[in-house]
């Protein structure tokens, strides 16, 4: 793995930085939680269920389906 130790370009004094632009869509949080409900119906091992459960709630409000 290399680090990229490229200078940033210099800002005019006064002058904010640009707007952050978000990494993932709402369409692709969706896409993970549905691939995460979909492995954590496929997994027996508890530990593994309990950090799949966690992660589906931290990319949104986790609401397990009525089986």
């Amino acid at each position: 793995m290399t680090t990229d130790t490229t200078p940033e370009p210099a800002r005019e004094p006064g002058k904010e930085p640009g707007r952050a632009r978000a990494l993932l869509s709402t369409a692709d949080f969706r896409l993970l939680r549905t691939a995460l409900s979909s492995h954590a119906r496929q997994t027996d091992d508890r530990e593994e269920l309990a950090k799949i459960n966690a992660l589906h709630h931290r990319l949104g409000t986790y609401v397990p389906d009525a089986e």
